[in-house]
């Protein structure tokens, strides 16, 4: 097989855990990289024979970053791949204009109509969903800090609820958070903006049980030390980044019944999902008197997530773009 040598440009502790794990583990050399004026240097020496971008993060969230990018991999004559994550909700006021700053040989969409979209605009696409590092998001030790009945890792886009409160996401957020609340069980949640969030619930969330936000590598002591992990997802046709990573360190997770989490996974083995609040308050009462059930489908998720590690993604990316010429 052939090792390649891959700069990431990219340091955000949410995306060198991930995918950059993954070609390491396939065997190729990696180097992690800021975009600043320093990469030149880097690439010099690094001698890559791809550039990999990924979401939207401080390394590349303004136009002076992108420019920059281009700067940098015309200098180069290395190929760049852009790994569009935000999509379809940022599509055109960040994906789009960042592509056409930057000018990927390829890019890869977490969104299947995205893709289509894109190679409708003459854009080399395909599609590529989040994953799981297996070193990254494992089974842990129960943390007394972090136990509680259930638990929500997520941000809460306050101002994405003052513009859109009908979005699926804070529908789900709806379903699954409320019967806890309903059942008076204690729930810890971690992430920005919930304190302005208080519309979404139905009862009161003690001020000592929302917390603010939580470093990238705490969430899995969150995962492992709790009876049920909340997963609110963004829209049926695709799944968030946390879906997997739970899933990966063995959490018990509640997400919504949606055709793509049964694309992947078994509802009732995998995971648990629901369509409605009344759903969700019957899950919960039925797996609070069945630890050993619960025990099973934590083993059942990691075994699950192991089919979407990002050796397996990355393994992916490698055919996909040799299969097109780019490599």
């Amino acid at each position: 097989m052939i090792m390649y040598r891959i700069l990431f440009l990219e340091t955000h502790p949410m995306w060198i855990y991930g995918l950059p794990k993954g070609f390491e583990k396939l065997g190729h050399k990696v180097k992690i990289c800021a975009t600043d004026q320093n990469a030149a240097r880097t690439i010099r020496r690094f001698k890559p024979n791809l550039i990999i971008a990924m979401g939207w993060t401080p390394s590349n969230s303004t136009p002076e970053k992108q420019r920059l990018i281009a700067q940098l991999v015309r200098a180069s004559n290395v190929p760049l791949i852009y790994w569009s994550t935000e999509d379809p909700g940022y599509t055109d006021v960040f994906s789009l204009p960042l592509i056409r700053r930057t000018r990927p040989a390829f890019v890869f969409s977490i969104h299947r109509p995205t893709v289509h979209r894109f190679k409708k605009l003459a854009i080399p696409a395909a599609h590529l969903d989040f994953g799981s590092d297996p070193d990254t998001h494992c089974k842990s030790k129960r943390v007394k800090k972090y136990r509680a009945t259930a638990a929500l890792v997520a941000n809460g886009y306050s101002k994405l609820y003052q513009e859109k409160p009908g979005h699926y996401r804070f529908k789900s957020v709806r379903r699954l958070i409320n019967p806890f609340l309903a059942e008076g069980l204690e729930i810890n949640i971690y992430g920005r903006d919930w304190n302005k969030m208080k519309k979404l619930f139905n009862r009161n969330i003690p001020a000592k049980h929302i917390h603010g936000y939580l470093p990238y590598k705490e969430a899995v002591k969150v995962y492992n030390s709790v009876d049920f992990v909340i997963g609110p997802q963004n829209a049926e046709d695709r799944l968030t980044q946390r879906t997997y990573e739970i899933l990966a360190s063995g959490g018990l997770l509640i997400t919504d019944d949606t055709p793509e989490v049964r694309r992947w996974f078994r509802p009732g083995k995998d995971l648990l999902v629901s369509s409605s609040e009344r759903e969700t308050r019957q899950l919960i009462v039925k797996y609070l008197r069945s630890p050993q059930k619960r025990k099973q489908i934590k083993y059942n998720a990691v075994k699950a997530a192991a089919q979407h590690s990002y050796k397996k993604r990355a393994a992916y990316i490698l055919r996909t773009l040799t299969r097109k010429g780019i490599i």
